[in-house]
């Protein structure tokens, strides 16, 4: 059966073009494709960038990424016209002209696949296509011919998918010392054969061994730190004596990293030291993350039932296509197409997870099946469980199985868990944390869509059976009134609050207008104030907002001594998984009591003398000049003195390795950073210095005639630069209104030109998808904030040029002024910004092969920072046009050489 020929249309930032499936593509203006859209449907790539390029948010069409994802779900694509080419097989084009035919024949062979006997993703295809024909989906009719129905009826995604096994609690790990001569034959074993042998990476994987060695005293861990610069290869030398002594011990050992890239990163290396699967079919490795992170079969099951509507029921069909053929559930940054979710509504993937906490756990009918479950089990009996730092923290605090928490933990990307800690030890009592609380003790309210259920929906049988537990639910669903409702922040702008928190958060925001001294200059951004001074008609609404949250904590934890009494002497009806559902209930109940605990130190220090532990403030969230959220903030002062107590003081060894660990020469740093000296513990350093040229391969050009604050100036600095370099280059802001400004006026001239540029919070893709694309095309040029400083692995001609529009300078908040208070003044902010031009500048040389330079457009860019850069790294202070030349002469293809008096280091 022939493809029929639909009109196809591409719009890119220099210009747009239609094929309508006879003749050649034609350009038109960005009207005329408006009004061509809008009378019929046409062949799109990712709709929602090309609504951002069209300027015509309404934009509907047949999206082909939307077709990929029916016939080829689980599988990799970079969602651009060239992506797709190698994706299918098609030639791919060589100018924006071609995309349009492109596009018809990628829809040609994504239609003809579906008829195709060898389809490897037929199964359930048939079925979820006739939930999409009834919600109009616009590509059902065109693959409604061409999937036949099949002559036995085919199961529905909850039974096709594994049940996962239990298994035996695993013994203790063996005790032992690694020798070196183990470690270097399974380094060597690692590498390959003929592979180059590297001096730095045996050391490093020797020091590593050292995390492994026996505990010679309760509550002090083993801790190296080891800094291995960029090329040393510290993934496999850690993994050296991770798998020797994991397969000698039978233990298990975590790595744990800040970035999905690197978790994906680390799986496929860590194919060389295990199998996919042991022989008994279990997995010697496996990914966890956050429950957040995967798809709630639950969650899944409601929306295919009715509990979605619109386009985001068609995402729950594609969704739920995707579940029958991933490889372990995981939604964000795992096989599920980065791109997907932001096809259709922005929250459509987060409503598929399980974000507010409301597993019922044994309570589900898809526990046996339960991806965050088989994952959970997978990991206590894994020789190697990869994570990340938050979740390694949260697990370290309040994991449901004690048994199971890691003892010997990998820190890679050692220098943000100070940041990881940061977040995972703060409290913070705001609106919308408040309103999620009520809706897990109450449920839904009113017109609430979806499955939420309250405490008494998920704990009906118990309270039919419990006197004293149904009591305890019937209070804390009364004592959860109190917490603010849907409008509460529309009531606190009408100067209406309900109830004691709203009139506690009606005050917050008040007091943090009356002290607001920006003067406007911070207009769409948060703002802040220092809890303290406070008046006493806050402190009286403070303690009044205590005392309702006391209320409701009271009998959370008269209900958590019922289910705990229930456990040990339950009913003849209480089987296992009845058990085990109400030890789910009972680990839920614990972190939310913790919680409302934590709310309450909080509003009592409110009223009293501060405590020179933690740093407190009141902050207004605001977005676009927007309010979204009002709040009463706590951190620890030092976040390392919690992860001390909770994470190092229970394992027996931790490895933190980066190559950004030392500030210049120093290791005081990195060791307060570490957490070690809150337990008394002298860590072992270990410094392995990278084995790249970087006198050969790279230099640093300090651009001194671009003024601070001319966005006009930066935006032509950006343009001229990125031509010189034809694209390639990565550019990095600290603010997100000059990224936008920057972008706005430099993307469609350079992409007239042939070189594209994206950026973070402008195109509407998210960031894993935006490096997809830039790693996939040297033409192209990639702007964005802090998530692209570090993570970003980019070897090869595709990054060659780094740019940073200004020094990182820490943004001048409460907390960071407490810090530097604390932590020495300037002293502390020059650790902040050398640790981010290190981590900027390990953007560039990936490889041996990489050539390339590093950019800072700073009139005044202070020479003590200078040491931040790898020692033998050429820096010049020039003029732009200067930079130019050196940049195109790169380009041409001159390696960089520069003699050694142009090096500025002060």
């Amino acid at each position: 059966m022939s493809a029929p020929r639909h009109p196809a249309l591409h719009a890119s930032h220099s210009g747009c073009w239609l094929h309508d499936g006879q003749g050649s593509a034609r350009a038109l203006s960005k009207g005329q494709a408006v009004t061509a859209v809008a009378d019929a449907p046409h062949l799109i790539l990712n709709a929602p960038l090309l609504a951002t390029r069209l300027g015509y948010p309404d934009l509907a069409g047949l999206d082909l990424l939307e077709l990929y994802a029916f016939v080829h779900p689980a599988r990799f694509v970079v969602p651009t016209p060239k992506g797709l080419a190698d994706a299918l097989g098609l030639p791919r084009p060589d100018a924006d002209s071609e995309v349009p035919e492109l596009l018809q024949r990628a829809a040609m062979r994504l239609l003809e696949t579906c008829e195709q006997p060898d389809w490897a993703e037929r199964e359930g295809a048939w079925t979820s296509l006739q939930s999409l024909v009834k919600m109009r989906w616009p590509w059902a009719k065109l693959l409604a011919p061409r999937l036949a129905k099949p002559q036995k009826a085919e199961r529905w995604i909850f039974t096709r998918l594994p049940e996962w096994e239990e298994s035996p609690e695993p013994p203790q790990p063996r005790q032992l010392n690694i020798p070196d001569g183990a470690v270097l034959d399974r380094l060597a074993h690692l590498t390959g054969q003929g592979a180059e042998e590297r001096a730095g990476q045996k050391a490093f994987a020797v020091e590593a061994a050292h995390a492994f060695a026996p505990r010679t005293r309760a509550g002090l861990p083993h801790v190296v730190l080891a800094q291995a610069g960029t090329g040393v290869g510290k993934t496999l030398g850690y993994l050296s004596p991770a798998s020797v002594w994991s397969e000698a011990s039978g233990g298990t050992v975590w790595v744990s990293t800040y970035t999905k890239a690197l978790q994906r990163q680390l799986r496929k290396e860590s194919r060389r030291a295990w199998p996919e699967t042991r022989p008994d079919g279990s997995q010697p490795v496996v990914v966890r993350k956050g429950r957040e992170n995967y798809l709630c079969l639950l969650n899944l099951e409601d929306a295919l039932q009715g509990g979605f509507a619109g386009r985001a029921a068609i995402l729950a069909h594609l969704v739920g296509r995707w579940a029958a053929y991933t490889q372990d559930g995981d939604m964000i940054g795992g096989d599920l197409p980065g791109w997907l979710g932001t096809l259709f509504h922005k929250r459509g993937i987060a409503a598929l997870t399980d974000q507010r906490g409301e597993c019922v756990y044994a309570g589900c009918p898809h526990y046996r099946k339960c991806f965050i479950e088989r994952a959970t089990r997978a990991s206590v009996n894994a020789d190697l469980v990869i994570g990340n730092h938050a979740l390694v923290m949260i697990n370290a605090a309040r994991g449901r199985d004690v048994a199971s928490r890691p003892t010997r933990i990998v820190f890679d990307e050692g220098h943000h868990v100070f940041d990881a800690a940061d977040s995972t030890f703060a409290a913070e009592l705001s609106g919308t944390e408040m309103i999620e609380l009520r809706r897990w003790v109450i449920g839904p309210e009113k017109k609430s869509r979806g499955r939420r259920r309250g405490l008494a929906a998920r704990l009906a049988d118990v309270a039919s059976y419990d006197d004293e537990g149904d009591k305890a639910i019937l209070t804390a669903l009364s004592a959860a009134e109190a917490l603010p409702s849907d409008g509460w922040l529309q009531r606190i702008n009408d100067g209406e609050p309900s109830g004691p928190l709203e009139e506690l958060l009606a005050a917050v925001r008040a007091t943090v207008y009356a002290r607001d001294e920006s003067g406007g200059q911070e207009a769409g951004y948060g703002l802040e104030t220092e809890a303290a001074g406070l008046e006493g008609p806050f402190v009286e609404a403070s303690q009044a907002a205590r005392l309702a949250l006391s209320e409701l904590r009271r009998p959370l934890i008269q209900l958590a001594l019922r289910l705990e009494a229930l456990l040990e002497d339950g009913p003849d009806w209480l089987d296992g998984q009845g058990r085990a559902r109400i030890e789910g209930a009972r680990h839920s109940l614990t972190w939310r009591i913790d919680l409302l605990v934590a709310w309450e130190n909080l509003l009592e220090r409110l009223g009293g003398p501060a405590d020179p532990e933690y740093v407190d403030w009141l902050a207004l969230a605001r977005s676009e000049a927007r309010e979204f959220d009002i709040g009463i903030h706590r951190h620890w002062l030092d976040p390392m003195k919690p992860f001390a107590k909770v994470v190092l003081e229970p394992a027996h060894g931790v490895i933190m390795t980066s190559a950004t660990l030392r500030d210049g020469d120093s290791w005081d740093r990195a060791i307060a950073r570490s957490g070690a000296p809150h337990i008394e513990v002298s860590p072992r350093l270990s410094l392995s210095p990278s084995p790249f040229d970087y006198a050969a391969q790279a230099e640093v050009l300090i651009v001194r005639d671009v003024p601070r604050g001319d966005i006009a100036a930066l935006a032509a600095a950006y343009g001229r630069l990125i031509e010189a370099s034809g694209g390639g280059v990565l550019g990095l802001f600290t603010a997100i209104r000059r990224l936008r400004a920057v972008h706005g006026r430099i993307a469609d001239r350079l992409a007239r030109g042939g070189l594209p540029v994206y950026a973070q919070h402008v195109d509407p893709i998210d960031t894993g998808t935006l490096v997809d694309i830039f790693r996939d095309d040297p033409g192209a040029s990639l702007l964005g904030t802090d998530a692209l400083r570090d993570g970003v692995d980019v070897p090869g001609h595709s990054l060659r040029t780094v740019i940073m529009e200004q020094v990182p300078w820490p943004r001048p908040t409460i907390l960071h002024r407490a810090r530097r208070m604390a932590g020495g003044g300037s002293a502390y902010d020059d650790s902040i910004i050398r640790a981010r031009l290190a981590q900027a500048f390990g953007r560039l040389i990936r490889s041996k092969e990489d050539r390339g330079h590093f950019i800072v457009l700073s009139s005044a860019f202070p020479s003590r920072l200078l040491d931040a850069f790898p020692e033998g790294t050429p820096i010049s202070r020039i003029s732009l046009d200067e930079a130019l030349q050196r940049v195109a002469g790169h380009a041409s293809g001159n390696l960089i050489a520069t003699p050694a008096d142009r090096t500025d280091r002060g």
